[in-house]
């Protein structure tokens, strides 16, 4: 699961955003890092951060300078007392999991994909699931960053503190995140445990479910009752390899045989109904214990195209139920579950989950069927509802809504200002989702959709750099 160089262009995983940079950097350092930074300063060119491209809009796009961190990858420096550990920005969720294991620690949550790096997760409020947990970004105790002007600065909470904040979720608009300093936990096991139970049963056992497991999700399938509810608890209990039983549930039936159904709804539209119900009823139930990071993260090969948000955690029940009303009036041709998960509220300006305790709703269709109608009859939803996208997924709004919705915009506007004055990381894109305007000489081309047209502020649809 990642994205794509070829032959001069990039694409993302999903495959709906193409750029076609003027270069592509891969710094081994910190100093080639602010090198890059400040020889984009000096030519008037655009820089963009990329990192396994899994983001669903063109925020990582660009037609000037494309830098990956792949070369920086790695656990720097790790501090038992304090419980923290240093690590490279460009390193793979999965691969720090591994890292952090080995000297017997663990971050205490993580999101169900794990090919993100580090810095990529923390810039667009990557998240898992879990009442008494913040997204990836919370647990980021210090930041290190080459800035728009190509300084190298280190911010926490007790130096440069509104800069910290702001780079905890700032969708790569305020520079190169290089280094993160985690807050820890000692390693763990945990047992997950995967059961079914009616839609109208799980809605009313919400606050159960929520509080009674410390990361607790469920899946909804459109038009069908059966829902998939997940739970995962720590255990002093051994961990079970079952690699065969594994490899059928994870890899044969919930990508093989589903991308083989998947392919089926998009060559006839109207057996979505029947698919959805048909996985539905095929939901894999049992129980597996094994070590956090190993059962955080879940495989995921059939493509897709998602759009998420964050709604108040009251409001999960409601929007579930006017989401099945809308589905039932209209019949939209789709049949990948509905994905519902909760977070604990924060206190960065940009992050989804600023000032309250929130669920996640995120909205899926499979690669090459059409997604924008039923995207935009959810989206409709949410809003009603108080709903903030998730930076790496589709919506519609631009920055006039946006500012709206999230109550310290100008201060996050501000620290970019500071941080970026030349606007070295405003895209295109970005300069339009951010309401603002590329200084002279340095902008990239709009993103645009297959016929030549503008994609929207947020890459609704198939976006092209380039």
């Amino acid at each position: 699961m990642s994205a794509r160089f070829e032959a001069g262009r990039w694409t993302n995983w999903a495959g709906n955003v193409v750029a076609e940079p003027a270069e592509v950097v891969y710094p081994a350092s910190v100093e080639e890092t602010a090198e890059a930074v400040r020889r984009c300063r000096r030519e008037g060119r655009k820089l963009r951060v990329v990192g396994s491209g899994h983001s669903f809009t063109p925020i990582a796009a660009s037609d000037g300078m494309m830098l990956s961190l792949d070369r920086m990858q790695g656990l720097i420096e790790l501090d038992e007392e304090a419980g923290t550990a240093l690590v490279w920005g460009g390193t793979k969720l999965r691969r720090l999991g591994r890292l952090l294991h080995e000297r017997g620690w663990a971050q205490e949550n993580l999101g169900d994909i794990d090919v993100q790096s580090i810095a990529g997760a923390i810039a667009t409020g990557t998240h898992g699931t879990g009442r008494g947990f913040g997204n990836i970004s919370t647990q980021a105790v210090e930041l290190t960053v080459v800035t728009g002007a190509g300084d190298i600065v280190t911010c926490s909470e007790s130096s440069h503190s509104d800069w910290f904040k702001a780079l905890q979720v700032s969708a790569g608009m305020l520079g190169v995140i290089v280094q993160v300093r985690l807050r820890l936990q000692r390693a763990f096991r945990m047992e997950y445990s995967s059961s079914t139970l009616p839609l109208g049963d799980c809605l009313g056992r919400l606050d159960e479910l929520a509080d009674g497991n410390r990361h607790f999700e469920f899946f909804w399938f459109p038009y069908a009752e059966p829902c998939q509810i997940k739970r995962m608890n720590p255990t002093e209990r051994p961990s079970v390899e079952r690699p065969v039983r594994d490899y059928i549930s994870d890899v044969l039936v919930e990508n093989k045989l589903f991308g083989l159904l998947s392919e089926g709804c998009r060559l006839f539209p109207s057996l979505a109904p029947r698919i959805s119900r048909l996985s539905a009823s095929s939901v894999p139930v049992g129980t597996k214990v094994s070590d956090s990071y190993r059962l955080f993260a879940t495989e995921r090969s059939v493509k897709f195209v998602e759009m998420e948000y964050n709604v108040p955690a009251e409001a999960m029940a409601p929007v579930i139920r006017e989401m099945r009303a809308e589905m039932e009036r209209q019949r939209y041709r789709v049949h990948f579950p509905v994905e519902c998960r909760y977070a604990k509220g924060d206190d960065i300006p940009l992050s989804p989950a600023y000032g309250r305790d929130s669920a996640y709703i995120a909205v899926h269709m499979y690669k090459g069927m059409p997604h924008e109608a039923y995207f935009a009859a959810m989206e409709r939803i949410f809003l009603a509802h108080g709903g903030r996208p998730h930076w790496g997924k589709l919506h519609s709004l631009g920055a006039a809504q946006l500012r709206g919705l999230y109550p310290r915009w100008d201060s996050f506007a501000a620290a970019r200002r500071e941080l970026d004055p030349d606007g070295v990381f405003l895209s295109g894109p970005m300069a339009r989702l951010f309401g603002e305007t590329p200084p002279a000489g340095g902008a990239d081309r709009s993103a645009s959709g297959p016929d030549g047209g503008e994609a929207g502020d947020a890459g609704a649809g198939e976006a092209r750099i380039g």
